[in-house]
């Protein structure tokens, strides 16, 4: 039996080298809650409920029942070009497609991956501005996940969008059309396995969604409320995520609505968590955790931890010890912890652990009484962790496996 002591493991910090994609050696991730642009989006009908859509159609001297016409053939049908609505009069398709339905996202480019059941689409907005959004085909779900602003502001330094800084909130329209185009998209067969239902909704795309509150609790209207007023999707099916803006996760809780709350924790002491995430230097993991509880405690949801496994980082069992008894200090059976395997990349300390390091994390939150499972990435090979196919696409890269749209 070999005696030796064990060499302890390496530990790198975020510290160690500039932040991913940076441009220069020197820089250092600054947190953002001011756009670079302040220009508003085109009015649309997803931006307003019922009773606003028929007071714009009075007002252009069309029947108030327009909008519940209209609004059946956008948030039921798909459709969003008013030429193509067989129940709306020839004579009414240029005003309301100008005043009710302009065009907001035009798709650039498409990726496919995993056997055609994920796709990865890069749309432009009205004013230039890219986001991306991912459609993924699971046994039992098929699942979107949405942009919520062009850019981030948050400079997490292992993030390719944080890097990109805060280019815009985007309107609750701008968000519901991604929902619609994928909701269209799993209607005609677009993804392996022929016609599916879109089930389930994440706002883990670009941005952070609590950051732009006001539009995203619309967009959650829009996607829960029956038709013709929205989506009718179940609020159980849809998850929030925020890297930990406290008062605004409280906020949340207060609106009620049943949806799930993903807390992107990533690291459990503030030690290391300042430097990762830089909103914990406002709202320490000790509040953050507090909230997350206060979010269950006022929904009945359960709250999902979410947790980048970076290797020799924040992946040692010591800290998933420390993870197990802060969560646990707050009560049991309120969370579940999804550890992800980051993305790898070559050369760099944002890579992801080892299998061994993962199976001994997860093991010690399992023994610790924590609900765990391993995240189920998918895109690895399409750039598909958010910001990544903007990022090459304005750079000119990977143009092999981009297929262009037919415009």
């Amino acid at each position: 039996m070999d005696s030796s002591p064990q060499r302890p493991r390496r530990e790198v910090r975020p510290t160690d080298q500039p932040p991913e994609g940076a441009t220069h050696k020197n820089a250092r991730p600054v947190l953002s809650f001011t756009a670079k642009r302040r220009g508003k989006a085109p009015s649309h009908l997803a931006d307003l409920d019922g009773a606003g859509r028929k007071r714009i159609l009075k007002d252009m001297g069309f029947p108030p029942f327009r909008a519940d016409q209209l609004s059946r053939q956008y948030f039921a049908h798909f459709e969003a070009d008013p030429a193509r609505m067989s129940d709306i009069p020839a004579g009414m398709h240029e005003a309301v497609a100008h005043a009710l339905l302009p065009r907001l996202v035009t798709k650039v480019v498409s990726l496919e991956a995993d056997g055609g059941r994920t796709i990865k689409d890069l749309w432009r907005l009205y004013d230039g501005a890219q986001v991306e959004s991912v459609l993924m085909r699971y046994p039992q779900r098929t699942t979107l996940c949405v942009s919520s602003q062009a850019g981030c502001g948050m400079a997490c330094p292992f993030c390719a969008t944080g890097q990109m800084g805060l280019t815009r909130n985007l309107s609750t329209a701008e968000i519901i059309d991604q929902v619609r185009a994928a909701h269209a998209s799993c209607r005609d067969g677009a993804l392996a396995g022929g016609p599916t239902s879109l089930s389930n909704v994440v706002f883990m795309g670009m941005g952070e969604p609590l950051a732009n509150y006001k539009t995203v609790v619309g967009a959650l209207h829009r996607l829960v409320d029956p038709a013709p007023e929205g989506f009718g999707m179940s609020a159980r099916n849809i998850t929030v995520s925020t890297v930990g803006l406290v008062p605004a996760i409280r906020k949340l809780a207060g609106e009620r609505m049943p949806v799930t709350l993903a807390v992107s924790l990533h690291a459990p002491d503030d030690d290391l968590r300042d430097d990762l995430i830089p909103i914990n230097s406002r709202w320490k993991v000790g509040e953050l955790l507090d909230a997350a509880r206060g979010y269950f405690l006022a929904t009945g949801r359960r709250v999902s931890i979410e947790y980048a496994l970076i290797k020799d980082m924040n992946d040692q069992e010591w800290r998933a010890q420390l993870l197990a008894d802060e969560l646990n200090r707050r009560g049991h059976g309120w969370v579940h912890v999804n550890p992800i395997p980051l993305n790898p990349t070559p050369g760099s300390i944002w890579t992801a652990s080892t299998r061994r390091a993962q199976d001994a994390f997860v093991r010690r939150l399992r023994e610790g009484g924590i609900a765990t499972s391993i995240r189920d990435t998918r895109g690895s090979d399409i750039d598909g962790a958010c910001g990544q196919l903007a990022t090459a696409h304005a750079e000119g890269t990977r143009c092999v496996s981009l297929r262009k749209e037919k415009r």
